[in-house]
């Protein structure tokens, strides 16, 4: 992933509705959801929600498929793991990362 790509995908995911939709889509799996199951559950109007499915879109983090008269979003995994693995590239300076690894705290 280039700096571009992961300052687009932050900068989408740096607001609390956008961050909530994603989340939703990541725990629907790759089946996704309609556009109006997600504004149900998240409790987000339709036209504010159309924005900010625009906005992850256009950071490629949701993908869209058309079903009837439906529009299916789902997560793009692979986009996502493209930002967690650039996030922790060189994560531990190149030693083998344990789950305490970066943790601020003392053993």
């Amino acid at each position: 992933m280039e700096t571009i790509d992961a300052i687009t995908s932050l900068a989408a995911l740096a607001q609390e509705s956008r961050l909530a939709v994603f989340r939703l889509l990541v725990q629907a799996g790759p089946d996704g959801m309609a556009a109006s199951r997600i504004a149900e559950a998240l409790d987000i109007a339709p036209s504010s929600l159309s924005f900010h499915l625009k906005e992850l879109s256009h950071a490629r983090l949701v993908t869209a498929v058309r079903d009837g008269r439906s529009i299916i979003y789902s997560a793009n995994y692979a986009a996502m793991n493209g930002l967690i693995g650039f996030l922790t590239e060189n994560c531990c300076n190149g030693a083998s990362c344990t789950p305490t690894c970066g943790s601020t705290s003392n053993p």
